[in-house]
């Protein structure tokens, strides 16, 4: 199992509809994601800053596969579609990336 983190920030004016979209995620949505070997995925808002902190653990044996089976997906896609122009991404996240991915520095059990 490998722990997997990622922050981007949130459109002040889009904070009421990005918790509601969540509050009611699509089951194809989390369907998709339990295919792809991702569980205990669990979003975090800080106010007033409007940063998301995203988490979850992969379970699988290639998430570069996994993750482009969800990206491929038409579902995910529309969910993304819906999604995406809630969020604002992070200037200093990597070439490619949405939303920055994260290192962990540290973890206790």
């Amino acid at each position: 199992m490998q722990r997997m983190a990622m922050v981007i920030g949130l459109k002040p004016e889009k904070v009421e509809e990005y918790k509601r979209l969540h509050a009611n995620a699509w089951p194809e949505i989390l369907d998709m994601i339990s295919t792809c070997n991702i569980t205990n995925y669990s979003i975090f808002l800080k106010e007033p800053e409007n940063l998301l902190f995203g988490y979850w653990e992969y379970t699988g044996e290639d998430f570069e596969a996994d993750a482009a089976k969800m990206a491929a997906d038409p579902k995910t896609q529309e969910w993304w579609d819906v999604c995406m122009p809630c969020q604002e991404p992070l200037d200093t996240r990597k070439e490619g990336e949405w939303w920055a991915m994260m290192e962990e520095v540290f973890h206790h059990d």
